[in-house]
């Protein structure tokens, strides 16, 4: 029996009935549109801002709870969204991810059919909340993968992040009244019971070699009665019931149409890239420098260099050798601002040496492609070991909006001092995002250096303003941006003079599109 607390929480309330349910694997994924290579994968549609020019998020994610009995076919309703919706980044998420860690007693009842899978209580709602919650508010997410073989969850977590969209399906979908908060729009699927019927004995005799006595006589004994007592009550709280599942296609279109406009205010709460520019632009005018950059001091020998990379006529080849160059005294710069501790060590004469030591956990290393990745050799060859991630971030050309298209970043991340690479930095429209995908990895502010080796005052402004604890570090400031969002005088762009590539006629200083 429930406890009285766990009774107050569900709704609609529970009984005792104990239909075990068997599956063989949670499903939990995203469904963006994509190119997949050997060795990355591009997403085709990116993600635009999903915050202000204060760092901040504008809008959380739109979450569709779709609820109904087993069979009934959620997850293929969900399917036929995702694909009408034709919107990027949205995440399918399973509530059979989300069964709680048995207990000894409890793997024996389930081992002879007597746990109640079935049951509200068998569920870790409190886990799925904080997901959702975190979801919603744009934040990396980890999703634990169960086994139904075994009844137990797996060792190996699934990270989602970047949704726009989250489509939220299960049979006990509505059964949590907290739960009920978070969705925005909730869809029971009501699928004829003998349709239902036909639909486990075809999945369970092909699938996982069940004869048919057995099968009628679990979904006589268990599904039904649960879906009667536990599920079918819940439909009451939807919003929309789409009759007969996925043949339901009226059903189905409104609630896209019903979708986009919700998206659609969205867009419009979210300022494009082009008006968040000028407003960068203007905002922080002849104010002092910020006290988080630090400049690498401007030695005749820096000044040296700068004069090289510069000039137009310079070839490719003395481009990227003094480029390299300067990329390697700005990783030491970056990495003597690191927080060091006391330590004393023993020399071969047998003399203690007062020393310094990192007192961090780890380094690791995150470039925005394309230009950042071209500084990853000097941080390796500075910082033994060094893990390193990738963000690929495009300005969409219809739109002016950088867009978020990639992202591999090391597990466990947020634990590390994370050096953020960028070789130019103009608005500091790809560097937020950028930062803001760190931040959303829980990566803590402070922990965030953003290199690059030319930055625009504006930029400068722009980052510290929306994230004042971010460490910026540069090797030269220039003071102006011109109309295109250029840096004046500048380097050009970075990209196409160091890979030998040339430049679209809209480039700006912020972007370095990796070409696929």
């Amino acid at each position: 029996n429930s406890s009285a607390e766990s009774l107050d929480r569900l709704y609609p309330s529970v009984g005792s009935t104990k239909p075990p349910r068997k599956r063989t694997t949670s499903q939990c994924k995203s469904e963006p549109p994509l190119l997949r290579t050997s060795k990355r994968t591009i997403y085709t549609a990116g993600r635009p801002p999903w915050y202000n020019e204060h760092g901040t998020q504008s809008k959380e994610a739109f979450v569709i709870g779709l609820g109904g009995g087993s069979a009934s076919g959620k997850t293929t309703v969900a399917t036929m969204i995702i694909e009408a919706l034709d919107v990027p980044w949205v995440v399918l998420l399973s509530m059979d991810s989300f069964y709680k860690v048995l207990t000894k007693q409890q793997q024996e009842q389930a081992a002879s059919n007597d746990f109640n899978f079935d049951h509200p209580d068998a569920f870790d709602f409190d886990l799925i909340i904080a997901t959702l919650k975190k979801l919603k508010q744009g934040k990396s997410v980890k999703i634990p993968i169960y086994d139904f073989t075994t009844h137990s969850r797996k060792k190996e977590w699934k990270t989602l992040y970047g949704a726009n969209v989250i489509i939220f399906e299960g049979i006990m979908a509505f059964a949590d009244k907290e739960l009920l908060k978070l969705l925005d729009l909730k869809i029971f699927v009501d699928t004829d019971s003998d349709i239902r019927l036909v639909r486990r004995l075809r999945r369970d005799i092909s699938e996982r070699g069940r004869d048919i006595e057995g099968v009628i006589k679990q979904y006589n004994k268990f599904v039904k009665p649960a879906f009667d007592q536990y599920i079918q009550p819940t439909m009451r709280l939807a919003d929309i019931v789409v009759p007969r599942g996925s043949g339901n296609t009226v059903a189905i279109d409104l609630i896209v149409q019903h979708v986009h406009s919700q998206l659609e205010e969205v867009r419009d709460l979210l300022t494009t890239c082009l008006v968040f520019r000028a407003a960068l632009a203007s905002a922080h005018q002849c104010h002092p420098l910020p006290q988080t950059l630090s400049v690498l001091k401007s030695t005749p020998q820096v000044r040296g260099m700068h004069t090289i990379i510069r000039n137009k006529e310079t070839s490719r080849d003395e481009f990227i050798f003094y480029s390299k160059r300067l990329m390697r005294l700005l990783i030491e710069h970056a990495l003597s601002l690191l927080p060091f501790q006391s330590c004393t060590v023993q020399t071969p004469q047998g003399h203690d040496y007062e020393g310094r030591t990192y007192s961090g956990k780890q380094i690791t290393g995150v470039s925005i492609l394309r230009a950042g990745e071209t500084m990853e050799p000097a941080l390796r060859a500075v910082c033994k070991d060094v893990r390193i991630g990738t963000i690929l971030i495009q300005t969409n050309c219809n739109t002016g909006e950088p867009e978020l298209h990639y992202l591999r970043l090391p597990k466990d991340i947020s634990e590390d001092h994370v050096i953020l690479m960028d070789c130019t930095v103009s608005t500091g429209a790809a560097a937020m995002m950028a930062v803001r995908v760190l931040l959303d990895h829980d990566v803590p502010e402070d922990k965030i250096f953003l290199l690059s080796l030319l930055m625009a005052e504006m930029g400068v402004h722009s980052v510290a303003y929306a994230f004042p604890r971010v460490k910026i570090i540069t090797t030269a400031v220039d003071k102006k941006v011109n109309d295109l969002f250029r840096i004046i005088p500048g380097i050009g762009n970075f990209g196409d003079r160091y890979f030998g590539t040339d430049a679209p006629p809209d480039w700006s200083d912020d972007e370095d599109a990796l070409s696929t």
